[in-house]
């Protein structure tokens, strides 16, 4: 019946428009789809598509924009920014393996393939986010040693000096919400004490550059210290920054010892604190290792 009644609306009802315009002449009005679908088959056009792009065009929808099969997404210019953010403040509050992808797209408001589109596993978005983070902050650091190597030449740049150059990008960094602000810096510690091989692997190689000037560069300023002793104590520095940015207990205690301290941030105090502790452990004496073993074992033997 449906085709007998094409067949005689005119010579244009084989068209979407013609037919469109008979069934409204009729008060027979109908939805766009349907309609396009039947004047489709009057014609013998096919305008279906498969099951499978049907389902893979409903599956993949990212913010109002469908990824087609074999394309790439439509995605509006905020979505990896906003799948980074959301990374980071999960991996901050919960640490990278108890942190899931799944819980990432719901915070960010997108799905898992636009995800995998930006970056392609939780290991790649995980070091995206110290990345976007780390990179500014350490080329800040290199820079800040640069100037104050010139401005001191020929002589050595003193050690609280050097130390400086290490901790004011990071305050910078604490003081400025758009960078991540402190949320970014406990991450970072985070990140230090977590035990996944691929995470200290990526910190060794993100750190080594700027490690290797800021190594140089105390070098010159404590040149009774050997290579390897100064190797360790910068571990230990690195150690005791990143565990005391990490933990939320310091910045408690600073909240109950001094709360609204002439204004400045938690952080700011937090790293005022650590300085001179950091610079102490940097210029003490050396150590005597001759008789660190025996006392060692001496020691585990009263046990």
């Amino acid at each position: 019946m449906l085709r007998r009644k094409i067949d005689g609306v005119g010579s244009d009802s084989r068209t979407y428009e013609g037919l469109k315009r008979s069934f409204d002449s009729r008060g027979l009005q109908r939805g766009d789809e349907r309609l396009r679908d039947r004047a489709g088959r009057a014609d013998r056009i096919p305008q279906r598509t498969s099951r499978a792009t049907r389902h893979a065009r409903r599956r993949t929808k990212v913010t109002g924009n469908v990824i087609p099969i074999g394309g790439k997404p439509a995605n509006p210019p905020g979505t990896k920014e906003r799948i980074l953010d959301a990374a980071e403040a999960l991996f901050m509050a919960h640490g990278y393996e108890a942190t899931s992808l799944r819980a990432i797209t719901a915070a960010a408001e997108v799905n898992l393939a636009a995800v995998n589109y930006h970056f392609g596993s939780k290991e790649v978005l995980f070091e995206a986010v110290l990345t976007r983070r780390l990179d500014p902050m350490n080329q800040r650091r290199v820079a800040l040693l640069g100037q104050l190597e010139d401005a001191a030449a020929p002589a050595p740049v003193a050690s609280e000096r050097i130390l400086s150059a290490l901790l004011v990008p990071a305050l910078e960094l604490a003081r400025d919400p758009e960078r991540g602000g402190g949320n970014f810096l406990r991450l970072l510690g985070r990140a230090y004490a977590d035990p996944a091989p691929f995470i200290r692997r990526f910190l060794a190689a993100q750190y080594a550059e700027m490690i290797g000037r800021f190594k140089t560069a105390f070098g010159r300023a404590l040149p009774h210290l050997p290579a390897r002793e100064l190797s360790w104590r910068l571990h230990f520095l690195m150690g005791a920054l990143s565990y005391t940015l990490a933990g939320t207990d310091a910045l408690k205690l600073i909240a109950e010892i001094a709360p609204g301290d002439g204004g400045a941030s938690s952080d700011e105090l937090l790293l005022a604190r650590l300085a001179p502790f950091l610079l102490a452990g940097l210029t003490a004496p050396l150590p005597d290792l001759s008789a660190a073993g025996s006392s060692l074992d001496d020691a585990l033997a009263r046990d």
